[in-house]
């Protein structure tokens, strides 16, 4: 039968005109944005619900908990509407307002809570566990934590989809790929299904202000400064899913750089995307000026840039915050 379902994943490739330009290398975005939750995440939420209900953890009118940025729980949401499930999902607050209404509209159950480190008892991730435990006591038909930052069936969602379409679409002649790291998923599943069709393949982390990962790539410490206003990535930790990534260089990005990035790709290609797109080919051009001309380098276009109309196509809030305003704004 034909569903919605059916359209996630097999997302083309789009070359960035602009970043392969300035490094003469072929970039090239793998347009998750297309997918029908309008992000990447759709893959690992397909994936999780689908080994849940094969594995008999849930049936029909079960329950899913899940502590999520906001892209998770969508791709969550469409797929749980197919298969007849129910979902709550644990926000933090600072999340903008286009993805909560998202999730309203697509029938989640939202619970806002304050954004505070993960050490936190009080985090989002670590609530969401314990309503999903505390569910699991009452309700019928099945209760299950998604868990997407340690549960390892994200990272095969894109070992078994990602990285084989990303081999396919450039005929093998791929010399590197890199992304942002939210759970991790994306960055191990595509490093590992590409390595194994080419060793020498090189992964690239772009990591923005305030995450800790580019210090852990290059001097092993969880240590980060900065910020940024970028959704759904960067990490003060080593999810299950970031512990199988094969990563061989890490590079960082703040949001001036990025949103540059994406403001231009506006105007040069007519392509609106999140902050996240923006340090992923931010990345991207880092990598192909580190490897030399004529690569063909990959990385992904997470998701739709007017999810965060409030934020970064917002004047004021761009003014507040000492970040570049594009011209036609």
């Amino acid at each position: 039968m034909d569903t919605v379902l059916n359209q996630i994943g097999n997302t083309p490739l789009v070359k960035l005109k602009q970043a392969s330009e300035l490094t003469k290398c072929n970039i090239y975005g793998k347009a998750e944005y297309l997918n029908p939750g309008e992000s990447v995440k759709d893959r690992a939420a397909l994936f999780i619900v689908e080994d849940a209900l094969k594995n008999k953890k849930l049936q029909k009118g079960g329950t899913i908990v899940e502590g999520t940025a906001g892209n998770t729980g969508i791709g969550l949401a469409v797929v749980c509407r197919e298969y007849g499930l129910k979902l709550k999902i644990v926000i933090p607050k600072t999340q903008s307002i286009e993805k909560k209404e998202t999730l309203k509209k697509l029938g989640a159950e939202l619970i806002e809570v304050d954004a505070v480190p993960f050490n936190n008892p009080k985090n989002y991730i670590k609530q969401s566990k314990k309503i999903a435990e505390d569910l699991s006591k009452k309700v019928r038909n099945g209760v299950i934590w998604a868990n997407q930052f340690d549960n390892i069936v994200n990272t095969e969602s894109h070992i078994k989809t990602t990285s084989q379409e990303i081999w396919s679409q450039t005929a093998g002649k791929v010399d590197g790929f890199i992304c942002s790291v939210g759970t991790g998923g994306t960055l191990a599943g595509v490093s590992i299904g590409l390595k194994e069709k080419n060793k020498d393949i090189k992964i690239g982390l772009s990591d923005p202000m305030g995450s800790s990962l580019y210090n852990y790539i290059k001097n092993n410490k969880l240590e980060s400064s900065g910020s940024s206003i970028t959704e759904g990535i960067g990490t003060s930790r080593i999810t299950k899913n970031f512990e199988k990534a094969m990563v061989d260089i890490a590079f960082q990005t703040d949001d001036n750089e990025a949103l540059e990035i994406v403001y231009n790709l506006i105007e040069d290609q007519q392509i609106v995307l999140g902050g996240s797109s923006g340090i992923n080919i931010a990345g991207a051009i880092k990598l192909a000026k580190e490897l030399g001309p004529g690569k063909n380098i990959v990385t992904i276009l997470c998701d739709d840039g007017r999810r965060y109309a409030s934020k970064i196509f917002n004047k004021k809030f761009l003014i507040e915050k000492k970040l570049p305003i594009p011209k036609w704004l």
